[in-house]
């Protein structure tokens, strides 16, 4: 690799740091407006006077976009240069982020989370490509741990930070805050970063990426608003579906039978990116699925309020942040999938503990539970980032952490759908067996005596709400099991991915930049 412009005093090592320093704020920055803005839609709401359909189209649009323009990262840092694209991105989505703050009426802050949500998605895998190829092979579990860091922290800290601006300031400081964290970024990718070699034949494949897009973009509709509709009892639904097949059809049919296909399937054949494609998926629906739950279980069954179920959820945070500290360094003494398996099997074990938890679980337990599995996800994603990228080639480094990006982003996606598809569900079904059991002749219900009188409208009403809560209780133990059954059905395929240990001397798998 060639070396950055010369700095007066500035050591390659300094000037590595300040690139690490850059890339790491600009993950943060994407990483955090993924779930920063959630916990202030209430706000937005009665602000801009939307309706609830209206303002979860916020979340809806910046998560569409993002997942449509992942796709085409590796061929923009190809044909311009992976410097000018990070910088451009970086630019726009600051820009983005101060029109979202700005907007008067929804229609101005939905056009502007596209745009940030475009903008965003190349932040993340052009960052990690950046900390990839910044270290040299023997240190890349450790750029894995500083990188993950950022990746994971940012959505489970988003919602604290999102209630703690949005309760103290106003929800326009959801978005305000990214100014100044990007205006550093920018500055210091334009002094440090090196632009990468661009290669100027390429061409753009039109039809590939219109295919491709309209496959992710109504795919994604599916997963964010199908619980809000009625699933496929929804027209809107249907429509969504028959595009999403119709686009994924063309797109391979395309891709497999062009000379220059828009997504280089070949990063499929490095057995060890293949791998890390299919645990990146789990993480992501693990990581996002128990997020989606944990967050209404503390406000809605345990009556914390929003700080305190953010820090709550925050304990997760640490937990990563110890694990993501441990795994850089382990990763020189352990193989990657030795790691993956660990991770692997802390968070099967703290699902299982939390299929017990119940509207009596105390604090102190939810953040015991929650510090491990932090490190469980700690643990996995470190080593699969490492391992993904140990034997591909360096010239598909870039296709490669697009792909995984876009990979662990619809894992998210369909994750948080399926669990709250199936919490809602799972809550209608207990309660109409609860209810069941509801007679004259139940001896708890007898016991219960005049505090529960089913022959008065208050006793009735106060027997429903013991009823639903207890249906809640069941539904969420039932998604908690579910994730483990995922979890643990994909312990085997720990198998596939190969061997980590690089056999190249210190003195050749030295980079400098």
């Amino acid at each position: 690799m060639t070396t950055l412009p010369m700095i007066a005093g500035m050591s390659p090592t300094t000037r590595r740091a300040l690139v690490t320093a850059c890339t790491m704020s600009a993950t943060i920055m994407q990483a955090l407006d993924a779930t920063v803005a959630n916990v202030s839609l209430p706000y937005m709401q009665g602000s801009l006077s939307a309706s609830l359909d209206q303002i979860n189209w916020v979340l809806t649009s910046y998560i569409v976009a993002a997942a449509i323009m992942t796709a085409p990262v590796a061929w923009m840092a190809d044909r311009f240069g992976r410097k000018r694209v990070f910088v451009v991105c970086a630019i726009g989505f600051t820009v983005a982020s101060l029109l979202c703050a700005l907007a008067q009426d929804i229609t101005s802050i939905v056009a502007a989370r596209l745009l940030q949500g475009a903008f965003g998605a190349a932040l993340v895998p052009l960052s990690q490509s950046v900390m990839l190829d910044s270290y040299p092979p023997e240190q890349r579990g450790s750029a894995m741990a500083i990188w993950g860091m950022g990746v994971m922290l940012g959505p489970i800290l988003g919602p604290a930070i999102g209630a703690f601006l949005t309760d103290h300031y106003s929800w326009h400081w959801v978005f305000l805050i990214n100014l100044p964290i990007g205006a550093v970024t920018v500055i210091g990718l334009l002094l440090f970063l090196e632009e990468s070699k661009t290669q100027t034949h390429l061409r753009f494949d039109w039809f590939g990426f219109a295919a491709l897009a309209i496959g992710i973009g109504a795919l994604q509709l599916i997963l964010d608003r199908g619980e809000q509709v009625g699933w496929f009892g929804s027209t809107e639904i249907i429509i969504e579906a028959i595009v999403s097949v119709a686009g994924f059809y063309y797109f391979f049919a395309h891709s497999l039978t062009t000379d220059e296909p828009f997504v280089r399937f070949e990063v499929f054949k490095d057995r060890n990116f293949l791998a890390g494609c299919l645990f990146m998926a789990v993480v992501g629906m693990g990581l996002f699925g128990t997020m989606a739950l944990v967050t209404p279980f503390t406000q809605q069954l345990l009556g914390y309020p929003i700080m305190t179920a953010g820090l709550v959820l925050g304990s997760r945070g640490v937990g990563t942040l110890i694990a993501m500290l441990m795994v850089g360094r382990l990763l020189k003494y352990f193989e990657a999938r030795t790691m993956v398996l660990v991770g692997l099997v802390l968070m099967a074990g703290t699902l299982y503990q939390m299929i017990g938890f119940t509207n009596y679980t105390s604090t102190r337990t939810i953040v015991t539970v929650g510090v491990f599995q932090g490190a469980g996800i700690g643990f996995v994603f470190v080593a699969l980032s490492t391992a993904s990228f140990t034997t591909l080639p360096n010239h598909l480094r870039t296709s490669g952490t697009a792909l995984l990006t876009l990979i662990r982003n619809l894992g998210s996606a369909g994750g948080i759908s399926l669990m709250i598809s199936n919490l809602t569900g799972k809550t209608s079904e207990m309660h109409a067996r609860l209810v069941e059991h509801i007679t004259p002749f139940n001896d708890a219900l007898r016991q219960a005596g005049a505090l529960i009188d089913i022959n008065t409208d208050q006793g009735r009403a106060v027997l429903d709400g013991i009823v639903t809560q207890q249906a809640s209780v069941i539904a969420y133990q039932n998604d908690f099991m579910l994730l483990m059954i995922l979890t643990l059905a994909t312990m085997p395929f720990v198998l596939f991915i190969g061997t980590t240990r690089t056999t190249r001397p210190p003195s050749a798998a030295h980079v400098e930049i």
